[in-house]
Order: structure tokens, then sequence, then C-alpha cells
């Protein structure tokens, strides 16, 4: 903002210049005043940091709080809104706390007083971590540490996890309640290590590389790694803040959920883990599934699928029940049936031949006899009798090779009948195809015409799709 200032002339006036007009005063309304006032602090102030101590604090319904931050000498008024206050959660946050605030200088305008619109709280003295903590996160966002392309998923459903925690702490006590709530069965190991205080950090660092290194437990290797804890302030989270935890974190090749504090608070632990659980119930949450759920979902899924599977057996009995009644089912039973007849048929002839044959011989043999008896050459009956015994055995030999013959004929035309047989050709290797519509496929155009294709075998049926080679 540029102020213009009107400074008069120091040169020597002339006797005979009149002297100036005043200028007509530019008056201000108090709002129009205050207005200026509020811009040159937000404008040439703005935001800042502040440190001092907390007195008359005041906490309304609304959940808004008031108070006065003063040092030795000077005081300002501050406001924190309800939207902020769940950072102050385990802060001392009373009269007479010595605290650093960030916020927004501004006035308020109905009373005309400034005032800071409080943002942030640190206790005082926390300046120096907070400056190391941002370094640290500044160093390792550079190596790449946080880059969500090297973070893994969770497993879907996990039987194994491992806790890095405290065995006497609160976090612990949370995360199984709501495991076990939600899903029983699931196997928790739990690696005790101190979570605060000096040498803390190494021995979760510890854990992490130890648990990403079963064989040398003696265990079986984790789904996933918990590291966690209760909330608490900046120096209590520290140890989660320590470059040693978030580079064994970072190396574990199993995955790590960082469940460290309230929602609010956020260690290096939270950036560099494959996944940040805002609190040790939520990791619980987000690392098991509803039972009740997963059951349902389970027997929808079974009703979902038994209705096709009932419907396609269905389908396949009518299509073999239409398939009995087709001619070329029946083909094969009429032409054994018409066989057996004509076998029958081919016996009655041959007895009658044989029959006729036997009769024609007895006359035969009768009107010999007679012509003996009339002549009675014993020669010519000899001879007779010879040629009589020669025509027997020959008419014997005839009979038994019609008889062969129609038996081959018989066979052959019973092989030919089970040559048709479409059950003989499948066992033998065949297939029918038939298209979508249960027609018989006999060229390849009608196949790649066809929806799908259902190829018979002699023990099932396959269906597929055609597909131009």
């Amino acid at each position: 903002m540029q102020l213009d200032f009107n400074l008069l002339s120091s040169a020597p006036k002339k006797k005979d210049a009149p002297p100036p007009k005043p200028a007509e005063p530019v008056v201000l309304a108090v709002s129009a005043l205050t207005k200026k006032i509020r811009s040159l602090l937000e404008d040439g102030v703005g935001e800042v940091w502040v440190e001092g101590e907390i007195s008359n604090l005041r906490r309304q319904n609304s959940g808004h709080l008031y108070f006065t931050l003063k040092d030795a000498s000077s005081q300002i008024a501050c406001v924190m809104f309800a939207g902020q206050t769940a950072q102050l959660r385990g802060m001392n946050f009373n009269d007479g706390a010595q605290v650093q605030v960030f916020g927004e200088l501004t006035v308020y305008e109905p009373r005309g007083n400034y005032q800071l619109i409080v943002r942030r709280v640190q206790e005082r003295g926390l300046g120096a971590l907070q400056a190391k903590f941002e370094e640290l996160k500044r160093r390792l966002a550079a190596e790449g540490l946080f880059d969500s392309s090297r973070k893994r998923q969770l497993p879907k459903f996990a039987r194994r996890i491992a806790v890095v925690t405290s065995p006497t702490g609160a976090a612990i006590q949370d995360f199984l309640n709501v495991l076990h709530r939600r899903q029983r069965g699931i196997e928790v190991l739990v690696f005790p290590v101190r979570v605060q205080g000096r040498g803390a950090a190494a021995e979760i660092a510890e854990a992490v590389q130890l648990l990403g290194n079963p064989t040398t437990l003696g265990i079986e290797p984790p789904d996933v790694i918990v590291v966690t804890r209760g909330g608490g302030s900046l120096e209590d989270l520290w140890e989660f803040n320590e470059e040693i935890v978030a580079r064994a974190i970072a190396a574990s090749p199993i995955p790590v959920v960082s469940a460290v504090g309230h929602e609010i608070d956020f260690t290096i632990s939270d950036f560099v883990a494959d996944f940040r659980a805002p609190t040790p119930s939520a990791a619980a949450e987000i690392l098991s599934s509803d039972s009740t759920e997963i059951l349902e979902q389970l027997a929808h899924l079974t009703a979902r699928l038994r209705r096709p599977v009932h419907a396609r057996l269905d389908s396949l009995k009518n299509q073999l029940a239409a398939l009995e009644r087709t001619a070329l089912f029946l083909e094969p039973p009429r032409r054994l049936r018409e066989a057996r007849q004509t076998l029958d048929r081919l016996s009655d002839d041959l007895d009658s031949a044989i029959e006729s044959a036997i009769q024609n011989s007895r006359l035969t043999l009768e009107r010999h006899t007679h012509v003996l008896a009339s002549h009675n050459p014993e020669r010519k009956i000899a001879e007779l009798l010879r040629q009589l015994s020669t025509d027997r055995a020959l008419l014997d030999r005839l009979a038994q090779s019609r008889v062969r013959e129609l038996q081959s004929a018989l066979t052959a035309r019973s092989s030919l009948l089970e040559a048709l047989n479409p059950n003989a050709a499948l066992a033998r290797g065949y297939t029918i195809t038939m298209d979508s519509q249960g027609r018989i496929l006999r060229n390849s155009a009608d196949a790649l015409a066809a929806e799908f294709l259902e190829t018979k075998f002699a023990d099932g049926t396959v269906r597929s799709h055609p597909e131009r080679a």
C-alpha cells in the first residue's frame, strides 16, 4: 500500500502571494476507517506465529475459544473456532500455559479491536522439534520414500497381523477389541516395544526389521505389520519421527500400516508406511472384514450361482429329450426291427425250401422205386441209390450254404445297422456338432454362421464359439 503525504515547500513565499486556501478534509465513517485498518493489518502482517501466555480463556457452547495471549509488556486478543480445536487434545491449553500460535491478524469490525484468528497451536519449545520434523520430511520425500508408486496394497483378507506397540498401552486394547468384534480367527502377534522415551525408536525399528525376516524369530511371516500407539503431544510421538524408524518401514518386505496418535497427528512413519490409519481402531477396521457382511455376500452369491446352474440343467434335459425324439436316434431301432423281421422271413423261406426239396426228393424216390419195382434192374438200382446219396449230400450242402449266406447277409446288415448307430460313431472318436438351435452342422459355412456350437462326444457335450482360421 502506498501512503501519500502532502509536504509543504520550505521555499520562501513571495510577500505579495495570497495565502493558500485550506483543503477540504476527507471525513471517513467509522466502518470505513475500520476497514482500512483491517486491510493494513491483513496485507501488512497477515499470517504470523506468536508466542505468549494464555489468559482469560473462555470456552463457548458453540465450541469456539476466546483468550488473550500476553507477555511481560503487551497482549493480543485471540479466537480459535470450533473446527480447529480438535488439535488441542492431550495438550495443556489453559490459563497460564506458554504456547506458540499461528494465525491471521485481522480486525473485529463491530468493536474495532484487532485480534488473531488462531489456526494452529503448539506448546512452547516445540519449534525446534517441528523444524527437525520438517527437515527430515523434506529429505526423505526427496529420496522418494513417500512416493505412492512404491507403496503396496494391503491384503484383502489378512490371516496373520503383527503389531509393534507397547503391550500395556490403550492402543493395543482398542486394536484387538475392534479386530475381534469384526472378524474372529485372525492371528495377532504382538511385538512388545517401548513407544516413548530414549531408545524407543531403535526398538521399533528393530521390531520391523525382525518381522520382515521372520525366520530369525522362528515364526511364520505375517501378512501385514501394524506400527501403532495412542495419541499425545509432539514430544510423546517423536520416536515415530526418527529416521531409523522411517528407513526400517521403507525397507520392510511386508506391507506396513502406521496408526500413530489421533486423526490430527501426523508422523514421519505415516508418510513412509504403505498405509496410514488415523487411529489404532481405524487400523483394525481397515485390516478386518465384517463377518456378517461376508456371510450375507456368500449367501447372495450362492443363490445367484444356483439359479443359472439349475436353469442350464433344465435346458440340457430338454435338449436331450428333444434329441431322443429325432429320427437320428429313432432310425437304428427301426432298422434293427426290420432286420429281425427279414431274418424271420428268410428263416421261414429256408424251412419251406428245405421241406419242398425233401418232398420233391421223396416223390422222385417213390417214382424211381416204382420204376425199379417194375423193371428191377439191380445195377440201375445201385446206380440210382448212389445218385440219390449224392443228390442228398448236394442238397444238404446247398441247404447249409444257403443258411450260411443268409447268416452272412444278416451279419452284414447288423454290422451296417451298428455302423449307422451314432453312439457307436461317438465311441470311436467321432463327434456330432450342432448350432445354437440344435441343428446338425454338415459344413463349415453353417458353423461360422452359428452364434455358438455344441459338440457332442461319447462322454458329454462341449460348447464353443466359431472362429475362422
